[in-house]
């Protein structure tokens, strides 16, 4: 995000790769994305959880980007801290004897989520699964826990209803291949492999998070490779990270900008690091629920990270911070899941002020902004810079008005705006939300821009 040790199968044929669909010579047939409704029905879901997890738990670095030695593709000045020759053996150590994947898919369910991404191979290369083109695996004979991480955790999502997706990156800073001159060809039929693999293997697979690191579609052969994906599942959701624009963006660490015209989805952690570490800083409550509450009004989705121990058990402040926002969810999540940001939008991009668009408040006028569903309206009131909120003119009318979060408040309409009120007593310490019921679908309403 932000050593030899490969089996020596010939890759091509271990995993035969589909047919080619085009005439020789021909340019390869444009992607198609995913099917309208697998989009709907993954937007719809809002929240998910995001897990980086493997042997470097042991060390409490950042996954990945704490390995030393070359960085074939990049341009880093600067390298790791964790030697290459340590890093590269901490899987020989690792045997996770508390993971319990039913638990993580418990403290999901628990904090509102609806859906599981998970690390099956990041940049270091390691791969979580029982691959047959790598004995740099959780299933070697060299690893104490032989156990298939993907196998046990896609599984439990399965068993309770969880949606189950897969974060892998494909630049692999331990594969001789990767980056390698004419080598290279190989590395990306093993890129290739794997991918089926994994998506073969482990069940129905909703969403498919790549991490190129900024590489284009020629360096993994990407066209070919959706293709294929496209072909084994169907309505996968794919994103935009092996340089195609697939299905979705992919904001990192900050809440991307009102878009309806395209997926999105905001990945970010609850702490400061994306695997795990010691005593890491966590993110406040009331920061973690304007996250997800922006996401939202912005018609995005949150895919929010926690970086297990080694010994397979996430940190219970971490557990407990998102058992918070279920509880949240469990309380006015009709205003958030199955809802489409709009018709009230935060200010564009060239207004809005810089830290706004990550998860702090920043000075200002804008308030927040608003999801819908059907006739309904939730106005999402972050911020009070006055107390009344003041909206643009609608042509729908509203017929009633209500506060979700308790209490009552005035919805005053007329030809120049709509006022809104809550008294300071009766605002929620986050999210004052109003829920407003217009005579008609507020899908056919025009943006209106907020603050």
């Amino acid at each position: 995000m932000d050593r030899r040790t490969f089996c020596s199968l010939p890759l091509a044929a271990a995993v035969p790769l589909p047919a080619q669909d085009s005439a020789p010579g021909a340019a390869p047939p444009a992607d198609p994305g995913a099917p309208k409704a697998a989009i709907e029905r993954w937007k719809d879901l809002r929240f998910g959880m995001f897990i980086h997890w493997g042997p470097v738990s042991i060390v409490g670095t950042e996954i990945g980007w704490s390995r030393a030695g070359e960085r074939r593709g990049r341009n880093d000045k600067t390298t790791g801290n964790v030697p290459v020759e340590v890093y590269d053996n901490l899987y020989r150590m690792f045997n996770p004897v508390k993971f319990d994947p039913d638990q993580w898919v418990q403290l999901a369910k628990d904090a509102g989520m609806k859906y599981l991404v998970f690390t099956t191979r990041h940049h270091d290369g390691f791969t979580e699964f029982d691959s047959k083109f790598t004995d740099y695996k959780i299933t070697s004979e060299k690893s104490p826990y032989r156990k298939d991480i993907v196998r046990l955790l896609s599984d439990a999502c399965h068993r309770a209803g969880l949606d189950w997706g897969v974060y892998y990156s494909q630049p692999d800073w331990h594969h001789p291949d990767y980056r390698n001159g004419d080598a290279h060809a190989r590395f990306i039929e093993y890129v290739h492999g794997q991918v089926r693999e994994l998506l073969t293997s482990y069940g129905p697979t909703k969403e498919w998070f790549f991490d190129g690191l900024g590489g284009k579609a020629a360096d993994w052969d990407a066209p070919r490779l959706l293709r294929m994906m496209r072909q084994l599942q169907p309505d996968l959701i794919i994103n935009n990270r092996a340089g195609l624009p697939a299905d979705l963006d992919t904001p990192e660490q900050r809440i991307g900008m009102f878009q309806n015209t395209r997926p999105w989805e905001t990945c970010a952690t609850v702490g400061t690091q994306w695997a795990y570490k010691p005593d890491d800083r966590l993110r406040s409550l009331e920061e973690c629920l304007r996250g997800l509450v922006c996401c939202a009004i912005g018609d995005g989705n949150l895919l929010f990270n926690v970086g297990p121990r080694p010994d397979g058990m996430i940190e219970p402040s971490h557990a407990a911070r998102l058992r918070e926002m279920g509880t949240f969810l469990s309380q006015f999540g009709e205003s958030i899941y199955a809802t489409r940001g709009g018709p009230f939008v935060a200010p564009d991009e060239k207004k809005r002020p810089a830290n706004a668009q990550g998860f702090a408040l920043a000075e200002g006028n804008w308030w927040g902004g608003s999801t819908h569903k059907g006739n309904t309206v939730y106005l999402h009131i972050l911020r009070w810079p006055a107390d009344t909120i003041t909206l643009a003119p609608m042509v729908r009318k509203v017929v009633s008005h209500s506060l979700l979060t308790g209490g009552s408040g005035t919805v005053q309409q007329s030809e120049s705006g709509i006022q809104v009120s809550v008294s300071a007593a009766q605002r929620h310490a986050v999210d004052t939300i109003v829920k407003l019921e217009l005579d008609g679908p507020a899908s056919t309403l025009p943006l209106l821009r907020v603050g």
